[in-house]
């Protein structure tokens, strides 16, 4: 297993097949800047190819998890040029947002379960990020928001197509029309999250907890879990249901099931062969 590159957005700990993402910059609210879009799918491809995990869990750093997108991100001329010919400043504009999702993206395409541990204000883009994540756990005094349409634009990285497959749509567009925040206690009750926690400390010990039991499960079946609940919510049930049996076909073997049986009988807890690592093609 080869050592996780550094980065300056976040720090990583892998532990007991976890993988612990902490953003770390908290000075700065832990704003998405340009380090953050380019290191973040980097982080995911790093975390699959070296690492043993089976699990990731996001947290934060300093007083709120992430202020959202920093605005320094469009302000750089080479990256958003304004001025020039219209059709292709709206061409170039329109395949920088395609990059930025793609960044979210890469927390749905990762095959490892991604829980965001919410603590503070989720604003914004932060907002975007941990609607693409598996699960969401939050404190109390957790906030999320819309940001963007005070701002004077349509968000324009995920919130808007993942967060009405999360909670009823009337509500999404209320929260999408007006900006407003709302609270972890609204946020549990409309199932955005799981659950909150009184604090920081305990939120992070419950969702290290949850971790823990994904980790113990077969890598091959949670994964599994996690390829056709995606796909399930893109497409049709009977669409879905035939993915699923090709998926069983290809995938499906008995080594795990009888080590479960066996480890049961023997009361003890299986042990279950990691996945082969992703890796480049052709990749040595």
């Amino acid at each position: 297993m080869s050592e996780l590159s550094s980065y300056e957005s976040f720090s990583i700990e892998v532990k007991d097949h976890i993988a612990h993402l902490q953003f770390s910059r908290p000075e700065a609210l832990n704003t998405m800047n340009k380090a953050f879009w380019l290191e973040l799918p980097r982080c995911m491809q790093d975390i699959e190819a070296n690492t043993d995990a089976r699990v990731i869990v996001i947290s934060s750093t300093g007083k709120h998890f992430s202020a959202g997108m920093d605005l320094g991100v469009f302000s750089d001329p080479k990256a958003v040029p304004m001025n020039g010919d219209p059709g292709r400043m709206a061409e170039n504009l329109r395949r920088v947002v395609l990059q930025l999702q793609d960044t979210l993206t890469s927390l749905e395409k990762i095959r490892l379960p991604v829980l965001a541990a919410i603590h503070g204000g989720c604003i914004g883009g932060a907002l975007d990020l941990v609607c693409a994540a598996d699960s969401r756990y939050c404190t109390e005094d957790a906030y999320f928001t819309i940001k963007e349409t005070e701002l004077g634009m349509t968000a324009d990285v995920g919130t808007l197509q993942r967060l009405p497959k999360l909670m009823p749509e009337g509500v999404v567009r209320e929260l999408a029309y007006t900006g407003r925040k709302f609270s972890a206690t609204e946020a549990q009750n409309l199932g955005f999250v799981n659950a909150v926690y009184a604090d920081q400390e305990s939120m992070l010990a419950g969702v290290m907890a949850i971790a823990g039991q994904i980790a113990a499960n077969s890598p091959l079946a949670v994964t599994g879990c996690k390829e056709m609940l995606n796909y399930s919510r893109d497409h049709s049930v009977e669409d879905s249901l035939k993915y699923m049996a090709t998926w069983q076909a290809g995938m499906f073997r008995p080594t795990d099931m009888m080590k479960s049986f066996q480890a049961k009988a023997q009361k003890q807890a299986p042990k279950y062969d990691a996945l082969f690592p992703v890796k480049p093609l052709f990749d040595q």
